[in-house]
């Protein structure tokens, strides 16, 4: 059974209506519409989107010790950008970052109503050349996204998770 990645943990939280107080009334807390406690504390919760900072904090950081691997070490034959993509995530036993399999899907959409639609994607970008693309772009979502702008992108996209990968390979180099 795999373990959840940290940023993947929910957080139940629980209106401030269901947990008022009289402290929380005299203090002029709790009332709102959007306002939000933990359970079992008498601290008011970060707000939802303070949540999902923190969790694509975590992401990033996450995603930053997964080395990058140097070299292709097979050719990956493709009819699909996302049928690459999952290529390349089982033979290298690595997940891609979020904005990777955006892009990838982004890719394939593209395709849609050129004259190549229906060609395979290695017949039109070489394996070796469309691997190398990957794995750069990977790098540069994982090294440089800034967890405030993936967070922004997330809470526009309510299927986010569906989107991140659930391989989580050991972080510690060999």
């Amino acid at each position: 059974m795999k373990r959840a990645a940290p940023w993947e943990e929910t957080l139940e939280v629980i209106s401030d209506d269901s947990l008022s107080s009289d402290s929380d009334d005299e203090a002029g807390e709790g009332k709102g519409e959007g306002s939000f406690r933990l359970p079992n504390s008498s601290k008011p919760a970060a707000s939802a989107e303070g949540a999902l900072v923190r969790r694509a904090e975590m992401y990033q950081e996450y995603m930053k010790q997964i080395p990058i691997p140097d070299h292709g070490s097979s050719l990956i034959p493709s009819t699909s950008w996302l049928g690459l993509g999952r290529s390349v995530k089982l033979l290298y036993e690595q997940p891609l970052h979020y904005l990777t399999n955006v892009l990838l899907r982004q890719w394939d959409q593209q395709r849609l109503g050129s004259d190549e639609e229906h060609q395979p994607l290695d017949v039109i970008i070489r394996p070796m050349k469309a691997e190398a693309l990957i794995w750069a772009t990977e790098e540069v979502h994982r090294m440089t996204t800034s967890s405030r702008h993936l967070a922004k992108l997330w809470a526009s996209d309510p299927m986010y998770h569906a989107r991140i990968d659930p391989v989580f390979p050991s972080t510690e180099l060999h």
